[in-house]
C-alpha cells in the first residue's frame, strides 16, 4: 500500500480528461489491481473557454481551477496532473494554491522527446492559439535545447482550430486528415518530431493510420500519464 494519490483536474475537454485515466492505467506496470495508481479524476467540464479568457473575451477560469484543486484535496490527494495544455497558463497561482506537486505536462513532454532519442534540433508544436500565444512550450523548451517550429496562421485557422472543435463535439474521425497534414508540413519544414501540446489533439491523431505521419509526436497525454506513474513510483 502507499499513501500517494494522484488527483487528476480534468473536463478541459471531458475525453481527454477520460482518456488519460485510460491511458494512466494501461501504461502502468501491474498483474494485479493493487498495483496500480490511487487516483481521483475531478472532471469539471463547466470550466470557463482557456481560449477565451486569454484572448480576453471570456471569464477567468482560475476559481473553477482553484475549486477543482480543493476538491481534489479535500478527496487526499497528494499530487496533481492535468491533462489539458491551456490550463497550464495559470499553473503558477494553482501550484501556489494547490499545496502539493503539480506535474506539468510541458516537462512531461521534454522527458518523452528524451525517451523516443529527439534531444535537440527542430520540433515542431501542434497546440490552440492560446497555449501558442502564452508561450507555454516555446520558452521551456527552448530552454532545454530544441528549436521550435509552429503551424502557420492559416493552418490553424483553417486545420488545427476546426480539428480540435471537432474532437470536443465527439466527432474524432473528422479531426485526423487536417490535423495529420499539420505534423507532414512541419515535418517538410525540418521538424524531427511533433508535440502534440492539446489534449485533444492526439486524440485525432490516433483516428487514422500513424504510417502516414513522416516524424514520430509527442502524445502529451501519455507524456503526462508516464510522469505521474514515474511520480506515483518515486
Amino acid at each position: 500500500m502507499t499513501d500517494k494519490v494522484l488527483g487528476v483536474l480534468g473536463g478541459m475537454g471531458p475525453l481527454a480528461s477520460a482518456h488519460f485515466m485510460l491511458r494512466l492505467t494501461l501504461l502502468t506496470p501491474a498483474d494485479r489491481d493493487q498495483d496500480h495508481i490511487a487516483a481521483v479524476l475531478w472532471s469539471d467540464p463547466r470550466v470557463p473557454d482557456r481560449n477565451a479568457a486569454r484572448s480576453g473575451t471570456g471569464p477567468d477560469p482560475l476559481p473553477w481551477l482553484l475549486r477543482g484543486i480543493n476538491g481534489l484535496k479535500s478527496a487526499g490527494c497528494t499530487a496533481i496532473a492535468i491533462p489539458c495544455n491551456t490550463a497550464h497558463g495559470w499553473f503558477e497561482p494553482m501550484a501556489r494554491a494547490a499545496g502539493m506537486p503539480i506535474l506539468h505536462i510541458v516537462d512531461a513532454a521534454a522527458t518523452d522527446l528524451r525517451r523516443i532519442g529527439i534531444t535537440r534540433g527542430s520540433i515542431g508544436l501542434m497546440a490552440t492559439p492560446a497555449t501558442l500565444a502564452m508561450r507555454l512550450y516555446q520558452d521551456r523548451l527552448v530552454a532545454k535545447g530544441w528549436n521550435i517550429l509552429e503551424p502557420e496562421p492559416e493552418q490553424m485557422a483553417r486545420l488545427v482550430k476546426p480539428a480540435i472543435a471537432s474532437v470536443k463535439a465527439n466527432r474524432v474521425a473528422e479531426a485526423y486528415a487536417p490535423l495529420a497534414e499539420v505534423v507532414n508540413s512541419l515535418a517538410a519544414r525540418g521538424a524531427t518530431a511533433v508535440v502534440l501540446g492539446c489534449t485533444e489533439i492526439p486524440l485525432g491523431i490516433q483516428a487514422g493510420p500513424a504510417e502516414a505521419l513522416r516524424v514520430p509526436v509527442v502524445d502529451t497525454i501519455d507524456a503526462l500519464a508516464r510522469a505521474s506513474i514515474a511520480w506515483a513510483r518515486e
